[in-house]
């Protein structure tokens, strides 16, 4: 199956020239000429190196159609090869040996859900409109700096989660070499850097290539468990935990919800991928929407699956290691290898699996990691320093986690991350699925250009601080402690309720700033989807497909939203105009 597309044109910085007839429409006396003679002399924000180095895999902006060259299957198998990650199995022992396999269960089941549902529309519009997460947080109610907010949310829920792996892979190598952890934690981290270079197109190879023998090692040695001694499954069934109780409280799932919340943030990282998704179209409607609910909210179906199965493997283990090791994944496997394997292959073939796994989830993490930071660095400071640099910042803050140990308080900080990670996502899912399409209030096309925005939205700012703030306080005890395993349904609940009243208080004023860009031709095709017509930006001399571009303030000529978001005096961004009704924004 080939998974690389063919590969995006560039053009080398000099005069503007045309796009090719077939692919450029005339729009309206915006067209893509240089600066005449009289026209007023401004910086050019973003040339060269800047505009070459999105080019790589659309770093903070739109990723085109001609860039888009995977197949909806390709793209799904790609992006659910980032889940591989062993944290899973971890979560759902800590949880399982704490409060028992009945709360476990249903903790597992509830959080699942609420993963599912605010997934669903996040998803839809990442392939849809083909913009990653933070874009469609700018105009799903934060606005354009606004969102910069729950950029720094999203990057730290990367670098948490790679130090969460990288200690995994390290107790892995620690048995399996007696390398020492913090060897271990330097290996883990340092292997990952040339593998998150490339972008979208090493990814794509790297996780269809290594998905087939992760699940051989995953599945097989529990199968042959089950299959062996049924009576495992009898034992995890009525594992009552350290409480001794065995009983469903509502206190225990919640706890255990909590914790598992903390990975709602993850549909951020199969967004983006699922924002190089091609366009949907008749023929492959079918194959479009079974890749977009697979790898988009399905997700969690794998993750739920793997966290009742670190609860399993735990309880299997629990009587020869203890419970201080048997949430260890390493530990996990290695005891069910035991089983079916001779002694010899046991050990290396555990830390084959936990290096396999370790290094599919944190390629994702660095690179997801990488483009929130530039993503949030590059609108404040105006600045483009390249996606390099904060691989760099995102694994040396996961080295830092992995050697204070992190590991030895998972939980708790997870618990306190999903607080916030539950605002933020339930706030844009619900901006997107009852501001835009029951109450029409925010406009249906996400909108993510500088110029075209508000700095600030109060609709998604408003909801996210309210929920994020009382819902960490009621976990730190601030309430008191009837009240602390409900933060994540207060963070839920408030952001959910918040965001629509925030939007009729405000009548949606400011979600846009203006409804015209400045171009006649429209953003989406026939079919809906974005436009392929290609203009030349006239700041960076570089085509760009229609959805990347808005009219220049300072010239009769459009520019590239790199552009716009590195222009360092506003000069081409475009004033503010009475916005319309939201409904007449639609898309």
């Amino acid at each position: 199956m080939n998974v690389e597309p063919n590969p995006v044109r560039t053009v080398e910085p000099g005069p503007p020239r045309s796009a090719a007839p077939a692919a450029t429409a005339p729009a309206a006396g915006r067209t893509a000429t240089a600066p005449t003679a009289s026209a007023p002399a401004t910086p050019e924000p973003a040339t060269g190196r800047a505009a070459e180095e999105t080019l790589e895999d659309y770093t903070l902006r739109f990723a085109p159609r001609t860039y888009r060259r995977w197949t909806p299957m390709v793209v799904a198998t790609t992006a659910l090869g980032g889940i591989a990650y062993m944290a899973d199995f971890s979560i759902g022992a800590g949880i399982g040996l704490a409060h028992g396999t009945g709360n476990a269960l249903v903790a597992i089941a509830v959080a699942a859900a609420v993963i599912f549902v605010t997934g669903y529309p996040l998803a839809y519009y990442g392939a849809r409109y083909n913009i990653d997460l933070d874009l469609i947080t700018r105009g799903s109610g934060f606005g354009y700096y606004g969102s910069v907010l729950t950029g720094v949310i999203f990057a730290s829920f990367t670098f948490v989660f790679f130090a969460l792996e990288g200690s995994i892979m390290a107790q892995g190598l620690k048995l399996g070499f007696g390398l020492p952890l913090w060897l271990g934690y330097l290996v883990s981290t340092l292997m990952v850097i040339p593998l998150v270079v490339y972008g979208m197109k090493a990814l794509s190879k790297l996780q269809v290539w290594t998905t087939p023998v992760w699940l051989v090692l995953m599945v097989s040695p529990l199968v042959y468990l089950i299959w062996t001694d049924p009576g495992s499954v009898d034992r995890f069934l009525s594992y009552a935990g350290t409480d001794g109780e065995g009983g469903v409280n509502t206190a225990s799932v919640l706890l255990g919800a909590g914790v598992c919340l903390s990975l709602i943030a993850q549909i951020g990282e199969q967004i983006d991928y699922l924002r190089f998704m091609p366009p949907r179209t008749a023929e492959n409607r079918r194959a479009w929407w079974t890749a977009v609910v697979m790898a988009g909210p399905g997700w969690v179906v794998v993750g739920a699956l793997k966290q009742v199965i670190g609860v399993f493997l735990a309880v299997h283990i629990l009587s020869a290691v203890g419970p201080g090791l048997a949430p260890e994944p390493i530990r996990q496997f290695k005891g069910a290898f035991d089983a079916m394997l001779p002694s010899w292959l046991v050990v290396p073939l555990a830390v084959a699996l936990v290096v396999v796994s370790q290094i599919k989830i944190n390629v994702t993490n660095a690179y997801s990691g990488s483009l929130a930071w530039t993503n949030s660095f590059t609108r404040v400071t105006r600045r483009y320093p390249g996606r390099m640099v904060f691989v760099l910042v995102n694994l040396g803050i996961a080295l830092v986690l992995m050697e204070a140990d992190m590991f030895s308080f998972l939980n708790s900080v997870l618990g306190f991350y999903s607080n916030c990670a539950i605002a933020w996502v339930v706030t844009v899912a619900t901006d997107i699925g009852v501001n835009k399409h029951l109450l029409r209030i925010s406009p249906l096309r996400p909108e993510f250009r500088r110029g075209m925005l508000y700095a600030v939205n109060p609709v998604g700012v408003v909801a996210f601080t309210a929920a994020s703030g009382l819902s960490i306080a009621m976990y730190f005890h601030a309430l008191g402690d009837t009240l602390q395993p409900y933060s994540p349904v207060a963070a839920a609940l408030i952001a959910f309720v918040l965001t629509p009243l925030t939007a009729v208080a405000t009548r949606g004023r400011y979600y846009l700033r203006r409804t015209d860009d400045g171009i006649d031709e429209p953003l989406l095709d026939a079919e809906g989807n974005p436009s392929a017509v290609t203009l030349d930006c006239h700041v960076c001399h570089r085509p760009y497909e229609r959805p990347d571009l808005a009219a220049c303030a300072a010239h009769d000529a459009v520019v590239c939203s790199l552009c716009l978001s590195t222009d360092r005096t506003g000069a081409h961004v475009l004033p503010a105009a009475p916005a319309a009704p939201a409904a007449s924004a639609a898309g």
